[in-house]
């Protein structure tokens, strides 16, 4: 943008990054060790397996050519208003009080397509950092295969958009360059603004017009009669809204497609070194890390999620879950006091309504 006129100068922007990056490199050690104890007995036995099974495969057929990754993630169309999930309502739904602290809730049982539990289910809400889900979706519908690996340069506009409206950030830097594969994990498991916006401006060339296929997405989903959003990244406005059955259905989207279902269940990413971050970051996905602590003997295990929060909206969450059987199963909540509240009551609808038939 050669009109911009940078809001801080750049002693405040030193002094901002040096105070994000001490902050950064002593939850990374952290989390690299935290990382380290649950992985190094599973380490362990994995070079056992490999140290047998290579002297087991001496002498065998030799390996069959790995499937070309272009295949992987193909290009997804567009879900078709007829074909987006449409969940309803039965005499056996349970109308949810002060079971949960949430103040909006949606259960969703796929297999059946019926709304297991709900609360306020069809509320006009701001979803906060939940909006990243579209986000992500309306993406990875722009890219093929080949632009996961192309880059993206930030810019001086998009972290100055992210410290004005103290947005969360992944923290790339001005001028620091990164995969187009690691803005999608940023976007989600860092919930970065900074991120998401580096999304839009490459995906659409700006973030405007990227907010304009959001909206298309919206609609094509069936959704346009609640949900209008304004910007890629959740910041409350009183035009973007929807409800949690809406997001619901956008989750659904998403693990849906092969690509987007990868990162919304990533417990943790680690990023490739760069010249202002020469470590990398690892990147974190708080609610599935917290959530597993406590759903651990349950019936439904969730496997993706999205948490968000604004003042306006309190702490809210998305996720996905499945019982031993793969059945999948949609829990949305809004308005929660903490962000722990909202996984509590993530936790409480699964285990009090799913999996037990």
């Amino acid at each position: 943008m050669d009109d911009y006129t940078p809001m801080f100068s750049p002693e405040e922007r030193a002094a901002r990054r040096k105070q994000r990056a001490a902050a950064r490199r002593k939850k990374q050690r952290l989390q690299r060790r935290r990382i380290l104890l649950r992985t190094l007995p599973a380490a362990i036995l994995c070079l056992v397996l490999v140290v047998a099974l290579s002297f087991w495969g001496q002498g065998q057929a030799e390996e069959l050519p790995e499937e070309p990754r272009a295949a992987k993630f193909p290009k997804v169309s567009p879900v078709e208003p007829e074909t987006a999930l449409r969940p309803v309502e039965t005499t056996e739904t349970v109308h949810l009080g002060d079971e949960i602290s949430s103040g909006y809730a949606v259960l969703i049982d796929l297999q059946t397509n019926t709304i297991l539990a709900e609360k306020e289910a069809q509320a006009v809400i701001n979803p906060a950092s939940m909006t990243k889900v579209l986000t992500l979706l309306v993406a990875v519908e722009q890219l093929e295969e080949a632009d996961l690996e192309d880059t993206f340069t930030m810019t001086i506009d998009i972290t100055d958009y992210c410290y004005v409206n103290d947005c969360s950030v992944v923290g790339l830097d001005v001028g620091e360059t990164v995969s187009v594969r690691e803005l999608l994990y940023g976007t989600i498991l860092s919930s970065g603004a900074d991120a998401a916006l580096g999304l839009a401006v490459y995906t659409a060339g700006s973030h405007e017009s990227f907010v304009k296929l959001m909206n298309e997405k919206l609609e094509e989903l069936g959704l346009s009669q609640t949900a209008h959003f304004t910007n890629c990244v959740g910041l409350y406005d009183e035009a973007h809204h929807c409800t949690v059955t809406d997001m619901a259905v956008i989750l659904k989207a998403a693990m849906d497609n092969e690509l987007c279902r990868e990162v919304l269940s990533a417990h943790t990413y680690e990023t490739a070194p760069t010249e202002q971050h020469p470590e990398g970051q690892v990147l974190s996905n708080w609610f599935l890390r917290k959530i597993e602590d406590h759903d651990g003997s349950q019936a439904v295990r969730v496997v993706g999620a999205k948490t968000g929060y604004v003042a306006q909206s309190g702490s809210c969450a998305a996720s996905w879950g499945e019982d031993a059987a793969g059945n999948g199963y949609l829990c949305v909540t809004g308005s929660a006091g903490s962000s722990w509240q909202a996984i509590f009551d993530h936790v409480a609808l699964y285990r009090d309504f799913c999996g037990t038939g």
